[in-house]
């Protein structure tokens, strides 16, 4: 059995879309078929697809085999870049889930916290999840707050949703920002054409990301982002939405590139947040991963060759 607590990335989405984000590999139709077979409740009670979910629904989703379910503890490498002795931030490494799916349970990150935590864990995002507090897409390296008590998942959970944890990324971005500023305000929502995909939509959830520019390149422009909210694939949609696509985002719109990478070259590099039951600020940073030195250093050689 799958767990789910519906947190604001889902918040007022319809379940089989909401589903989508967590069995990536299954259709509409077939999430669709799963519902309408009993095997998803919500709050303890069968739904129709169509249901409009909210914050703090349980979702359960029962499987045909349930020992299959069980995670297995992994010692998969990963920085622990801050701990204590009721959280830790860890630095995900690019090309591995940050958790589990019905599909893919081995080789992720929640794998990896298994063998170094064990059951000291938060389990309020349920069996796949636990001490997951937030996500990064497969792809996108960088830092997450992991939670090792229900207590200070709340904790740290409620400052994600009160915008008081700061959460920063580094990007490549495609084409020139002529703006030293800038502002992204548009609506999020799932892409009915591709259960994969994100887009911009008017009766999606409010977004919004904040951009500064570091430098400009010949086609390219190295940036700081800021989140103010969390929404699913967030800076990546607002980016190909200004057609700035990430570099390497071959999902929202990059196209070919001459370097390669795992695909979109982004990470999240810096968080600021309060320490569980205290007012103590903590502030962690990490340097710039593999890949956004590599592409650096080719945007660096190419102007310097075309000078």
């Amino acid at each position: 059995m799958i767990k789910i607590t519906v947190d604001e990335t889902i918040d007022n989405l319809r379940l089989d879309m909401a589903l989508a984000s967590f069995l990536e590999n299954y259709s509409r139709s077939k999430l669709q078929s799963i519902i309408k077979a009993g095997n998803v409740k919500v709050n303890g009670n069968i739904p129709k697809a169509a249901l409009k979910l909210k914050l703090d629904d349980i979702i359960e989703i029962y499987e045909q085999e349930e020992a299959t379910s069980c995670l297995i503890p992994e010692n998969i490498p990963f920085d622990t870049v801050y701990e204590d002795e009721n959280m830790a931030v860890v630095n995900k490494p690019s090309g591995i889930l940050t958790h589990p799916t019905t599909l893919e349970r081995t080789g992720t990150l929640v794998n990896g916290l298994l063998y170094k935590y064990g059951n000291n864990l938060s389990n309020i995002n349920g069996d796949f999840r636990p001490g997951i507090v937030h996500r990064l897409d497969k792809n996108t390296s960088g830092l997450l707050m992991i939670a090792k008590n229900n207590e200070a998942h709340d904790f740290l959970a409620e400052q994600i949703k009160t915008k008081t944890a700061i959460r920063k990324y580094y990007a490549i971005v495609k084409g020139v920002i002529n703006e030293d500023f800038l502002t992204i305000d548009k609506p999020i929502g799932h892409n009915f054409a591709n259960s994969c995909k994100m887009c911009i939509s008017s009766d999606g959830k409010p977004s919004i990301t904040k951009i500064r520019t570091i430098k400009r390149y010949s086609g390219a422009t190295f940036i700081e982002l800021t989140l103010l909210t969390g929404r699913t694939h967030q800076i990546r949609v607002h980016m190909a939405s200004i057609n700035h696509p990430v570099y390497n985002d071959t999902l929202y719109g990059f196209g070919k590139m001459k370097i390669k990478t795992q695909e979109q070259v982004l990470q999240a590099y810096k968080l600021e947040f309060d320490k569980p039951f205290t007012n103590e600020r903590i502030q962690v940073e990490i340097p710039k991963d593999e890949k956004i030195t590599r592409v650096l250093e080719f945007l660096e050689r190419k102007d310097n060759y075309e000078k």
